[in-house]
C-alpha cells in the first residue's frame, strides 16, 4: 500500500496520534505525518503510506491554508484558548481599524516562535520546557502571508474570524497575538481549522469515524491518494522497456524533449510510477526513485 491519505484531524488528537491510528487501520509501519498540526487544531493532515513517506520532506515545506478565530482584548500563556489568561483589557478599536491592521500583515513578515511549539532547542520541545516554566529567547523567523481574508467581526463579543493563506513555518497563534498587540488590545487564537496543505483541502478529507467505516466495508483503498498526485505539475515522461531499465540503473537518460532545469515524473512501459528527474543539460537526472522501498 502507498499514497497519502488526507485525514481530518479530529480536535485534542496530537499529529502522532493520527500516524498510529493510521499504522493500525491499514496494517503497515511505514507511515509519517507532513507536518505538526497542533493538538486543540483540527484538519488537514495528509499522511504518508509506504514509499510515499519519501515525499513527506516535500510536502511538509509546502503551503498551507487556515480558517481561524481571533479573541480581541485578551492575551494567554499559550496564545490559545488552552491557556491561563494573561491579561485582560477593553476593546476600544474600530471596525476599519481591525481590518486595516490585519491586512497589514500580508506580505513578508517576521514571527518569533511560541514556546508551547514543538521547535526544538538543544535537544528539547520547546513545548516541554514552557511546561517547566521555563522560557528561551528565540530568533525571529521569516515568513510569508500571501493572503487573509476577513470572514466576520463581531464587535459585541471582539471575535475575528480570518482566513489565512501562508508560507511554511508560519505560527497562526502568532499572528494572532501579534495582530493584538498591533491594535493595543491583545489577542489570542480560539480555534484553527487547517483547510489546506501541500495542495490537499479539506474536502478531500475523511474523518476517523467514516475510515473505520470504509474499512468495514472492504472499500478503504479508495481513500489512498496516489503518490503521483504529489507531483502532477511536473510533465509525464512515457519509457519504453529499455529506457526504463536505465532510469532503474541510475543511468542518465539523454533526451531533446525535456527543458533544462525542468523537474519530470517517469513512468515505465507499464505505466507505473517510478521516479522524478530533473531536466541537465538534455539529460534526465534521477531525482527521487519510487520503485523500491
Amino acid at each position: 500500500m502507498d499514497g497519502i491519505l488526507v485525514i481530518n484531524k479530529p480536535f485534542g488528537r496530537t499529529s502522532h496520534d493520527m500516524v498510529g491510528f493510521t499504522r493500525k487501520l491499514f496494517g503497515i509501519k511505514k507511515v509519517g505525518h507532513t507536518g505538526t498540526l497542533d493538538p486543540d487544531a483540527t484538519g488537514v493532515l495528509p499522511v504518508c503510506i509506504g514509499k510515499a513517506t519519501k515525499t513527506a520532506d516535500m510536502l511538509t515545506d509546502s503551503d498551507k491554508a487556515y480558517s481561524a478565530t481571533l479573541v480581541l482584548g485578551m492575551t494567554t500563556d499559550t496564545l490559545d484558548a488552552s491557556g491561563e489568561i494573561l491579561t485582560e483589557q477593553p476593546v476600544s478599536v474600530t471596525k476599519e481599524e481591525i481590518e486595516n491592521t490585519i491586512k497589514s500583515f500580508i506580505g513578508e513578515i517576521s514571527q518569533i516562535p511560541p514556546m508551547f511549539s514543538a521547535i526544538k532547542k538543544d535537544g528539547k520541545k520547546l513545548y516541554e520546557l514552557a511546561r517547566k516554566g521555563i522560557s528561551i529567547e528565540r530568533e525571529p523567523r521569516k515568513v510569508k502571508i500571501y493572503d487573509i481574508e476577513i470572514e466576520s467581526i463581531d464587535m459585541e463579543n471582539g471575535l475575528v474570524s480570518i482566513n489565512v493563506e501562508c508560507s511554511k513555518g508560519t505560527y497562526i497563534r502568532t499572528l494572532c497575538e501579534d495582530i493584538g498587540m498591533k491594535l493595543g488590545c491583545g489577542a489570542y487564537m480560539n480555534s484553527l481549522v487547517r483547510t489546506k496543505s501541500a495542495g490537499f483541502t479539506l474536502e478531500e478529507s475523511f474523518d476517523s469515524e467514516t475510515l473505520l467505516q470504509m474499512k468495514e466495508n472492504g472499500n478503504l483503498d479508495e481513500a489512498i491518494i496516489p503518490l503521483d498526485r504529489i507531483f502532477e505539475k511536473y510533465e509525464r515522461v512515457d519509457l519504453n522497456d529499455f529506457l526504463s531499465k536505465k532510469a532503474k540503473s541510475g543511468i542518465k537518460i539523454r533526451t531533446k524533449m525535456c527543458e533544462n532545469g525542468k523537474m519530470y515524473r517517469l513512468y515505465d512501459e507499464k505505466g507505473k510510477f517510478m521516479c522524478i528527474s530533473e531536466c541537465v543539460n538534455n539529460e534526465l537526472v534521477l531525482r527521487k526513485a519510487f520503485w523500491v522501498d
